[in-house]
């Protein structure tokens, strides 16, 4: 067999993805895996434990990155393929999983045909690139190419007051390999779509021309609690108010620039959530991309306008920080 006529085994990948996808499963065929938890261990020492099989010299980074490499005819740096297994809370089973799977599947498959490549080829996965548990997102990656200061990503904290470094610990995949030293030959990413376009257009594969910029900040607004049946609209500070009318901005701000924009509030949070008391704080985050760098800024600076300027009019006041 050659490389002009190999295929891959699309049974055993499909095996592969069903088996990692019950770590983790919830109701509806999805997976709850989120980075560094009990269940992102055991997905890793899975994955792990594939690479070892197939004769691949695995190594784990300082912030968990894991890469597993496999030798060529010549020496140097590796042509790369992989993604993450890290999902969100209500995650799928493809997403990141796939990119990972199918790197092993071509080495599976190079293996049985006893085809060595002329350069060595490594498959990776990074940790936390979800961001769902620690933000930012792309956290393993971003240090592993220089993007973040891995001292500084260590130290960042989850909702509950959990470290990054002491949850690697935890876990077992706080590695030994320096970061920012492995370079690879060339990277490619087999990955799901995410939307609906490819499958409303009715193609079957598609190359990424461009890559969405990502904006996240969170808000927290502090106005007045009061009764809801006797405190007269005029007379309120309603933070709830505020943080439906910033929900409603940002699909206003999409709609209104068109094209690649796009504007979430993922989270909206109030307090004291009574059905009969006017919210005294609101915790909401905003999630806005684009695939161009000047309009996303031009949608940050509206919306932060836009903020100000609801907030003057309740009479509350906001902290916001960039996530």
């Amino acid at each position: 067999m050659t490389l002009s006529n190999l295929r891959i085994n699309i049974d055993r990948l499909v095996a592969s993805i069903e088996d990692l996808a019950e770590i983790g499963a919830i109701d509806g065929g999805g997976v709850c895996r989120m980075a560094l938890s009990n269940e992102d261990r055991q997905g890793r020492d899975l994955v792990v434990g594939w690479m070892n099989e197939l004769g691949l010299d695995v190594s784990i980074d300082q912030f968990g990155n894991v890469i597993g490499i496999r030798e060529g005819l010549e020496s140097g740096n590796p042509v790369m393929t992989g993604s993450h297994i890290d999902t969100v809370a209500s995650g799928g089973r493809y997403d990141g999983n796939l990119g990972v799977l199918a790197g092993l599947e071509v080495i599976a498959t190079l293996n049985e045909a006893q085809i060595t490549t002329r350069k060595p080829i490594g498959v990776g996965f990074f940790t936390n690139e979800e961001g769902s548990r620690f933000a930012p997102d792309m956290m393993g990656s971003g240090v592993h190419q220089g993007a973040f200061d891995v001292k500084s990503m260590l130290d960042v904290v989850d909702i509950d007051g959990a470290r990054v470094g002491d949850e690697l610990e935890k876990i077992g995949y706080a590695g030994e390999t320096l970061t920012g030293e492995f370079r690879a030959d060339s990277f490619v990413e087999l990955h799901i779509e995410q939307g609906p376009i490819l499958e409303l257009e009715d193609y079957e594969i598609g190359a990424v021309e461009g890559v969405q910029g990502i904006s996240w900040n969170e808000y927290r607004i502090i106005g007045t609690a009061n009764h809801a049946g006797t405190t007269p609209i005029r007379l309120r500070h309603d933070a709830g108010y505020v943080a439906a009318a910033i929900s409603v901005e940002a699909r206003r701000l999409a709609n209104e620039m068109g094209g690649n924009q796009i504007g979430t509030v993922g989270v909206t949070k109030l307090n004291p959530g009574l059905i009969n008391v006017i919210a005294k704080e609101a915790l909401i985050t905003v999630d806005l991309r684009n695939t161009d760098e000047q309009k996303l800024q031009q949608a940050e600076h509206t919306m932060t306008s836009f903020i100000e300027q609801i907030c003057k009019a309740e009479g509350v006041t906001c902290s916001s920080r960039t996530l």
